[in-house]
């Protein structure tokens, strides 16, 4: 009798965005989050030692949107405040380039190999159908975290540059790197989709959400310049077209990403077609 031929372990390719609301205080200016970095790059070491290979995407919190909407560098280029703009743009690039660092510096240290791609130097226009190659990124080698983020680029005249939101690059990512089999949006101050602004007293978890479900969401313009919780959900409704798992969890905490990956389930919001 021959032997049966073993189980087919399939890994998973994880695109994972690491919410600005969760890496940074977005309320002060250039204050990160350690706490949430560390236990991150502990998660990612974990997952990548497990075999599955991770993709990550981070937003700008405190390090972007702050000086952002001081010098409203989402409406492009107005003539009246040109020269405090393009001072500003050149800021946010640097800024975006710190925070980055310490996301590098802390997977470093958890023993995890990653190359940076700060979409400033390669991307332009803004949206999902910006221009620029994302071969580098999905050419990774498994074994290291390919990482982008939330960055100011040049766009054509008469804009000039803007923002190109990390959920922009979520779209765009995956639709265009073969074989992702996840991907997870991490929230900073929620579970998941609620019933109503996480503030409101009686706000529930939504388990399970797609486009013909309404929204009672809140985006607060003081401190998000890039559209908030409805541009993420137009964002993860795009990706369930291309992704099998789509989901919006706690990255608090960090072990329901775990438990997502190695049984399918966990309490979150499942973003489907």
């Amino acid at each position: 009798m021959p032997h049966p031929l073993p189980e087919l372990i399939i890994m998973a390719h994880i695109l994972v965005k690491f919410g600005g609301g969760l890496i940074t205080d977005k309320s002060q200016l250039k204050v990160i989050n350690q706490d949430a970095i560390t236990e991150l790059s502990v998660l990612t070491h974990y997952l990548i030692e497990n075999g599955h290979q991770i993709t990550i995407v981070h937003g700008a919190g405190s390090f972007g949107h702050l000086k952002a909407k001081k010098w409203q560098i989402s409406e492009g280029y107005i003539s009246d405040i040109e020269k405090e703009q393009y001072v500003a743009v050149a800021a946010i690039r640097q800024d975006m380039k710190e925070l980055n660092s310490y996301i590098t510096q802390e997977l470093k240290i958890q023993g995890v190999e990653s190359i940076s791609f700060p979409p400033s130097n390669w991307a332009r226009g803004i949206g999902p159908n910006f221009k620029g190659s994302l071969a580098d990124i999905a050419n990774c080698m498994p074994n290291i975290v390919a990482i982008t983020f939330g960055d100011v680029v040049d766009c054509e005249e008469p804009r000039k540059f803007g923002i190109l939101s990390g959920d922009d690059l979520m779209v765009r990512l995956a639709k265009e790197i073969d074989g992702i089999t996840h991907c997870i949006f991490l929230l900073g101050d929620t579970e998941g989709l609620l019933t109503a602004p996480p503030s409101h007293p009686n706000s529930k978890l939504v388990p399970t959400w797609s486009r013909n479900l309404a929204i009672n969401g809140e985006h607060n313009t003081s401190e998000d310049v890039t559209g908030g919780i409805f541009l993420k959900l137009e964002s993860a409704a795009e990706i369930t077209q291309v992704v099998p798992n789509v989901w919006f969890l706690d990255g608090r905490q960090p072990n329901r990403v775990k438990e997502l990956i190695e049984t399918g389930h966990t309490r979150g919001t499942q973003i489907v077609p």
